[in-house]
């Protein structure tokens, strides 16, 4: 095999030769557990996009067994091939991502070995869908257990293990779990955050950002995009490169931001750090990272400026919106806009409504607002009602619930981001997050299991030493005589 491999096949044995050196995956240490005649997954994951596939190799490399559920077809977890519409990743190609401290698991590994190191030094940043590709290697070449089209309707924690609802392509099943871990992405607990003012619209004249939209309907019309974060870019860019007459961006603020504060964050002291900080200093930085916002990457903004039918409204809040005959009349702080369609980049909330699945969770759970007393009067970025997580991730009873299992099950999305920092939905950091998630994970199971563990260690007897590796020595007192 030569030092860089030339080939997916050459990259896939020094993967394999990367993993037995370390000894991954490990032995499997935990006992089984049946109930009702099945065998217990030692843990669940719902979701198989990055977060998902990354806790789910970590957790297997410790041994435990893991399948992991996704409700789309195989090849489109996640929104890169699907509702995301960058022309490129907004992080620096450097970052390792879901790799997991493994060289030939990164991207790099995976693009060089394809397309040469020279084009590795030329790459700016990572094409989106060839982002999507490399994930799809991911989890061949790791060979994780991901069943697709198996969509969870309910989840049921109960005193030692957690039940999935779920509907899969043969209709309804049940599985069970000693763990569950919800990997759903940056709107995991919820959805499309929307102004109050959406109701006043029909459904056909507007969508949010997110969602699957067929931008080559809107060739032709006159499009306004609400918002300029990077999601107000891209779709703003989609529209005018699918043939809109007319994209006007209406912002609220008086400038686009600048500089991303959070890149000052970005580094191993706030990866290890964030969780066991102070809350009210966990509340300051967040509520100051949601003020100050993350600007858009140059070139999305580019993308669209590029286009002169693509227009900039800085200092235009929407105030109102109506429907006179076929147009949409948007009112604003600089007076009416009359469209054909309005995307919405409003970004995500905490929406416990809009995930069915996640409804005995929501009854149960403890938030950020059961947490800071005296509770702040302000709350723009809409943090008090992020769940209150435990140090593995896991969801923990809110004041006076019942909730029995309910720490046996784990967030794994973007709303973790109060209790442990962000290391659980963005490439940056989440190998720390999902290797932090599963060490608790198998540090409880292995307390939970105690005495089967206690007892095989008593009953265990293989010798190390025979007994033949010496010969006795002779008393002094008969070498004397």
């Amino acid at each position: 095999m030569t030092a860089t491999p030339n080939s997916l096949a050459e990259l896939n044995a020094c993967v394999a030769r990367d993993l037995a050196c370390l000894t991954l995956p490990a032995a499997r240490w935990v006992p089984d557990v049946v109930h009702e005649g099945e065998t217990l997954l030692d843990v669940a994951v719902i979701g198989g996009g990055m977060a998902g596939l990354t806790v789910t190799a970590v957790l297997g490399h410790m041994g435990l067994r893991v399948t992991a559920f996704d409700e789309r077809p195989k090849g489109y977890e996640g929104p890169w091939a699907t509702t995301a519409r960058m022309e490129t990743l907004r992080s620096p190609k450097t970052l390792t991502g879901p790799a997991l401290g493994i060289p030939s698991l990164t991207f790099r590994a995976w693009f060089e070995a394809q397309f040469g190191a020279a084009e590795w030094e030329r790459l700016d940043k990572i094409p989106r869908l060839q982002w999507m590709d490399y994930l799809r290697w991911y989890r061949e070449v790791l060979g994780l257990d991901l069943r697709n089209d198996h969509r969870v309707t309910d989840i049921r924690p109960m005193a030692d293990h957690v039940e999935l609802e779920m509907i899969g392509p043969e209709g309804r099943l049940l599985r069970r779990a000693r763990r569950v871990v919800v990997a759903t992405g940056r709107d995991g607990l919820g959805g499309p955050s929307l102004p109050p003012l959406v109701a006043a619209l029909p459904r056909e004249v507007w969508a949010h950002s997110s969602d699957r939209n067929d931008y080559a309907a809107l060739h032709g019309k006159r499009v306004a995009v609400i918002g300029a974060g990077a999601s107000a870019m891209d779709s703003a860019g989609t529209a005018l490169e699918a043939g809109a007459a007319r994209v006007d961006l209406l912002i609220r603020r008086a400038d686009i931001p600048r500089v991303n504060r959070g890149m000052a964050m970005g580094n191993p002291g706030s990866v290890y750090g964030m969780r066991d900080l102070a809350d009210d200093w966990k509340w300051r930085i967040q509520t100051s990272l949601a003020e100050a916002q993350v600007p858009p990457p140059r070139l999305s903004v580019l993308r669209v400026s590029r286009h002169e039918t693509a227009h900039f409204h800085l200092g235009c809040a929407v105030t109102g919106a109506r429907m006179e005959g076929a147009e949409v009349v948007l009112d604003t702080t600089k007076g009416p806009y009359r469209v054909d369609f309005v995307v919405f980049a409003t970004g995500f909330k905490v929406d416990w409504a809009a995930r069915p699945f996640l409804a005995r969770i929501a009854r149960d759970a403890r938030l950020w607002r059961d947490r800071i007393q005296p509770v702040p009067e302000a709350d723009p970025a809409g943090l008090l009602g992020l769940p209150d997580l435990g140090p593995a991730f896991e969801f923990q009873p809110r004041p006076g619930a019942e909730a029995a299992g309910i720490g046996q099950v784990h967030c794994f999305c973007y709303p973790a981001v109060m209790s442990q920092g962000n290391i659980s939905g963005d490439i940056p950091a989440i190998s720390e997050g999902a290797r932090r998630l599963a060490r608790g994970i198998a540090g409880s199971l292995w307390r939970e299991d105690i005495d089967h563990h206690y007892r095989r260690m008593m009953e265990h007897s293989i010798p190390e030493v025979f007994g033949d590796e010496w010969t006795p020595a002779p008393h002094p007192q008969e070498v004397t005589a």
